[in-house]
């Protein structure tokens, strides 16, 4: 088993509970982790054993680009089009920020992170 992360993923993108953030957009930050068997790419040194961390990504900024209410639900989305893409992966955790977050005072990032295992 291992595990591929790519940190700091940001995307501008127009999520938010009220229709004001979703007309202005904000800035977002994506971290995920990947849980996998990597002993197969271990081995061979071939991309095409592994997870591609450039379709990894692609598939988060195509996310980011579907219009969410709420943070979780864009974590949920990512998690799922993840496994659907990629086979082996044993769990996926994602955290996802939101910067300046209207809160009314000041705070650096709201953040959600979410958990799925995978029992193959």
């Amino acid at each position: 088993m291992g595990q591929i992360t790519l940190e700091g993923m940001e995307f501008f993108a127009h999520h938010g509970f009220s229709d004001e953030e979703q007309k202005t957009g904000n800035r977002y930050s994506i971290d995920i982790c990947i849980d996998a068997d990597l002993r197969a790419p271990g081995l061979s040194d071939d991309l095409s054993d592994t997870l591609d961390y450039s379709r990894v990504y692609g598939i988060v900024a195509e996310e980011m680009q579907v219009r969410s209410r709420l943070l979780e639900h864009i974590g949920y989305r990512i998690i799922h089009r993840l496994k659907e893409e990629f086979t082996g992966i044993t769990k996926v955790t994602v955290d996802v920020s939101k910067y300046n977050p209207p809160v009314g005072g000041v705070v650096h990032r709201s953040k959600v992170t979410l958990e799925e295992s995978f029992i193959h």
